[in-house]
């Protein structure tokens, strides 16, 4: 009996001690060669207790009204925390949205969310999704009802925010906690920019195109300068993009440009989810710029490429696939 005493004894010390070290290590890190992040978790009272909860929060399809639908039902991490359902995303009662679902990788460096960049921070962008009719048709107070009555909920808020309260503060914090720690920083790429490893020939032959043809766009180590642009693929919108939120008819028609972090598995591309491979986008880019108004001015001629050329763009774009972020537990969706 006293051995058995001493082994339990011992063992609630070792899970005491796992816990400490979890909470004492678990940090917001990122590559060496990354910009200053826009949020950084470690000013915002980052603990890995809110961050669990932000994980379970974000699997859970109970933020959804008929508990059908969770953020990782259209950000599934095996394709980079992007939609992979269709071209369209889907919601609540088989409802399509009018846009896919982006990747939400290296949320921490975006200073406006969207498509139309509609959401100007990361603890509020959660609220977008949950409200609207199409995709979560729920109500923040009918979430906090929910997760009021669950006592697996209660435990995680309690131990991430230190007392009995669940408000709508704290489960938006909680989320950003989680979604701010998806960072993307371990491609191919990242490693031959840090000097660990080296680029194929052709490989080096798409980076080079790259940084000719693309990069004034899809700047910096994020590939994205988060500017909004007409990427000519319509000569009339039935979504205006940019224009929704300014009301600016110079922005009808323009879209975030997006990260191209992942870009080989984030299919299908554009807000709309038109093209199915990178081919057909690099087609488009190239004899497919359709005449508009508001269109980008270094796009009016198009984007001269030949088929070689493309095939090692390619080349190059698949060393943008970070696979440890596919993989990464601490990303997947909590299995108790």
């Amino acid at each position: 009996m006293n051995k058995l005493f001493y082994l339990f004894i011992t063992l609630i010390i070792l899970l005491s001690c796992k816990k400490e070290i979890i909470e004492n290590t678990f940090e917001f890190s990122y590559s060496s060669t990354f910009p200053t992040p826009v949020y950084d978790v470690n000013q915002h009272d980052f603990s890995y207790s809110k961050f669990n909860l932000g994980r379970t929060l974000f699997y859970d399809p109970i933020l959804s009204v008929d508990s059908t639908i969770s953020c990782g039902s259209c950000h599934e991490q095996v394709h980079a925390f992007a939609g992979h359902g269709g071209a369209l995303s889907e919601g609540v009662f088989g409802q399509f949205g009018t846009r896919n679902s982006p990747s939400i990788t290296n949320n921490a460096w975006i200073p406006k969310f969207m498509w139309d960049g509609g959401i100007n921070h990361i603890e509020v962008m959660p609220i977008a999704p949950i409200t609207n009719p199409v995709e979560m048709h729920e109500t923040l107070e009918n979430v906090l009802v929910k997760l009021k009555r669950s006592t697996k909920y209660q435990s995680l808020f309690k131990k991430a925010f230190g007392n009995e309260s669940i408000t709508d503060q704290q489960m938006l914090k909680a989320l950003s906690s989680f979604m701010a720690m998806i960072v993307s920083d371990q491609s191919k790429y990242d490693k031959v920019m840090r000097g660990e490893t080296n680029f194929t020939n052709q490989e080096a032959i798409g980076y080079q195109l790259f940084n000719q043809k693309c990069a004034s766009c899809h700047s910096g180590e994020l590939f994205t300068d988060f500017e909004y642009r007409n990427n000519g693929l319509d000569q009339t919108f039935s979504d205006i993009g940019r224009g929704l939120i300014t009301q600016n008819p110079q922005d009808y028609g323009k879209f975030k440009t997006p990260s191209l972090r992942n870009i080989e598995l984030t299919y299908p591309y554009m807000h709309d989810g038109r093209f199915y491979n990178l081919t057909q986008v690099l087609d488009h880019y190239s004899t497919g710029i359709q005449q508009s108004a508001t269109l980008d001015q270094s796009l009016q001629n198009g984007i001269a490429l030949t088929n070689s050329e493309k095939t090692a763009l390619i080349a190059f774009l698949k060393t943008l696939t970070d696979y440890e972020l596919l993989t990464n537990r601490w990303l997947s969706e909590p299995r108790n």
